[in-house]
């Protein structure tokens, strides 16, 4: 399972021409399975994303979560993110999750994060315009694959 965490000052997703989704202050964060993912890596992965510390302290340290901070999380599928392009210019996505068990896992994980944090989304398998407003900027790459 891959994140692309961006804390941004605002974000959004629009899926045939109408805003699904909208945050102010928070993380826009890019969600992809690979074929191994179970629902064993999204819990770790929604508890991680709920305690990673990117916000600015008192000091000026990036030290706060997304809750400490009173900023919400825009969730957007991406299965793009298990592209290969180590043999070829055209990426293979064959390391990707299936959508029918990538789409179920991804309903979890937003189950999951929204018990602890203010979540959007955006749309499984729709094409979608996504807009954001980079703060920092601060992008953070999160995966997890437990051994089977």
């Amino acid at each position: 399972m891959k994140l692309v965490v961006q804390r941004v000052k605002s974000a959004s997703v629009e899926v045939d021409e109408k805003i699904i989704g909208e945050i102010n202050k928070g993380y826009m964060v890019l969600v992809g399975f690979s074929s191994n993912d179970s629902e064993k890596e999204v819990d770790y992965m929604a508890s991680k994303l709920a305690k990673l510390r990117v916000f600015e302290d008192e000091n000026g340290n990036m030290n706060l979560p997304v809750n400490d901070i009173g900023g919400e999380v825009l969730l957007v599928p991406q299965f793009t993110l298990y592209g290969d392009t180590k043999k070829h210019n055209r990426p293979s996505f064959h390391k990707a999750k299936k959508p029918d068990e990538a789409s179920k896992l991804f309903d979890y994980f937003v189950l999951k994060c929204s018990e602890t944090m203010d979540v959007q989304t955006g749309e499984f398998g729709a094409y979608m315009n996504v807009q954001l407003v980079n703060d920092g900027p601060v992008t953070i790459l999160i995966e997890k694959e437990f051994d089977k």
